[in-house]
């Protein structure tokens, strides 16, 4: 008898949206009150992203936020979607994730990437200068790399806590460069589809055709990111997706905000330039009832075939986006279900 393909594991990408009208401990709050959920729902990892001058997002210390989730839960993996490599040198992270790893052994992950997380004026303040390359980005993850391995005879400089211990590293992309270099590393590889879904394909059959075994890896492993805006009804989840195309039009435009509320009849009046880049934006999402979400997500399961699925969903009230969670991962165990069950016999 055929085995049934493995499930996809679903996991959550919070960015902690700091909505208009509230601020950002009742943001953190709020994530903190979504991974105690998601840990009851059974998804596999909780990330947080580093970002920067950005009025909407409270992760910009990433590693004190993982630090209360993961305080604050027991068995879900916790990490960073993720540390934005340039704007810290390799021993300042192997440190702040080796502390983490010490305080939750087994539960923390690494995703690295090389944008800065903001604008160059941002850029300019944390780092003070901007005459780093980020094409150094592949020689600093194997510097991050060789602080978390043991000690060799005669190092001068050891990452303590940090050295010898196993903290999963991740590489992030949404380009074709992540995955070129997670594939020379054999590192696992997230794809940011959730927002930058235009080389995703291409991007995953380089890192799956050129990927190289690795201590930590020894094949490939995709994870795309995802949009997810499920409510009872197909309308009112098309009414809670318009905070996430508003917050994101006022990005692109320049002018970043807090999260919105929903707005009824937003696209209406959306310049045809701001519509079609709503589009290309969410063509990685399932905006709808259960079984409109289900079909997308089967969809693109079987489109894509990833190992894993990151879910974010970008909604304004804080019980709405819990039960787009809770939607999301009752999906993911019918689809589980599903698998497990053995094909069906054929008629003679």
């Amino acid at each position: 008898m055929a085995q049934a393909p493995h499930p996809v594991p679903f996991s959550v990408l919070d960015l902690s949206p700091i909505t208009m009208g509230g601020d950002a401990g009742l943001s953190l709050r709020n994530t903190l009150d979504l991974a105690q959920h998601a840990e009851r729902w059974g998804y596999n990892r909780y990330w947080l992203a580093e970002h920067h001058s950005m009025p909407g997002i409270a992760s910009a210390a990433t590693s004190v936020v993982i630090c209360y989730v993961a305080s604050g839960t027991s068995t879900i993996r916790v990490g960073a979607g993720g540390v934005m490599l340039p704007n810290h040198s390799p021993l300042v992270i192997a440190e702040q994730f080796g502390t983490l790893e010490a305080l939750f052994p087994g539960r923390i992950d690494l995703g690295l990437g090389r944008a800065p997380g903001s604008d160059q004026a941002a850029a300019r303040a944390m780092r003070r200068t901007l005459s780093s390359d980020p094409n150094e980005f592949p020689q600093d993850v194997i510097e991050l790399m060789r602080y978390f391995a043991p000690a060799e005879a005669g190092q001068q400089v050891i990452a303590v806590p940090g050295v010898g211990l196993e903290v999963p590293l991740w590489i992030l992309g949404s380009s074709l460069f992540g995955a070129q270099v997670a594939a020379a590393l054999g590192l696992p590889f997230a794809f940011a589809s959730h927002f930058a879904p235009t080389m995703m394909m291409q991007a995953v059959e380089i890192y799956r055709s050129r990927f190289k075994p690795s201590p930590q890896l020894d094949r490939p492993y995709v994870m795309l990111g995802f949009n997810i805006f499920a409510a009872d009804t197909d309308a009112e989840a098309q009414l809670l997706s318009t905070s996430m195309k508003q917050a994101f039009v006022n990005l692109r435009s320049g002018r970043p905000t807090p999260l919105p509320p929903p707005l009824r009849g937003y696209e209406n009046d959306l310049p045809p330039a701001a519509t079609a880049m709503l589009a290309d934006v969410l063509s990685c999402s399932a905006i709808g009832s259960p079984d409109t979400v289900r079909r997308a997500l089967t969809a693109f399961i079987e489109r894509t075939k990833p190992d894993e699925l990151m879910l974010t969903s970008q909604i304004f009230e804080h019980s709405a986006r819990l039960h787009s969670y809770e939607i999301a991962a009752d999906i993911q165990k019918s689809l589980a279900t599903s698998h497990s069950k053995p094909p069906a016999a054929r008629s003679a």
